[in-house]
């Protein structure tokens, strides 16, 4: 039974993303990188319709899909559209990108309990997109901020869990 398993979301700057989920139990690697767009292998410079995403490996047997989703929302705005910190444009989108009909339902309904908790002043925004292809960013995105702990970061833990 393989228990490895991938999630991909997007939610501003993939550096602080990446740094925030590479300490969550149960995650075994990161990668940074884009998905969501119409061009064949993005650049940092050339990623138009594309998400900086982050590409999460993970243990089924040690997490859930819905503990990582708990935890993504937990660490951006999810309702500021094309929007995190600094950072601007849809390249910055908050979105889940869903790899199959269970984890879009999953998120459905995440997103509505994160709508409940009221804890954003305005609705979630994150939108649900299928996964298509992920394209590793460049070499010197990876592990950024372990390379430089200074770095800029738009993420950090806003709230505990939604599912306390």
């Amino acid at each position: 039974m393989n228990l490895q398993n991938k999630a991909y979301f997007a939610g501003g700057c993939f550096w602080g993303m990446e740094e925030l989920f590479r300490a969550l139990p149960g995650v075994e690697s990161t990668q940074v990188g884009y998905t969501g767009g119409s061009v064949d292998n993005p650049t940092y410079e050339n990623h138009t319709g594309h998400a900086e995403a982050l590409e999460i490996t993970y243990d089924s047997s040690k997490t859930t899909y819905k503990n990582l989703l708990d935890f993504f929302f937990q660490i951006h705005n999810p309702t500021t559209l094309n929007k995190q910190g600094n950072d601007v444009g849809d390249s910055y989108r908050s979105a889940i990108f869903y790899q199959n009909e269970t984890e879009k339902i999953e998120a459905q309904n995440f997103i509505e309990i994160v709508n409940a908790s009221k804890r954003w002043p305005r609705p979630v925004v994150t939108s649900l997109e299928p996964f298509t292809k992920f394209y590793s960013a460049e070499d010197y995105h990876q592990d950024y901020l372990q390379k430089y702990p200074d770095g800029y970061t738009c993420h950090r833990i806003y709230f505990g869990s939604y599912l306390s």
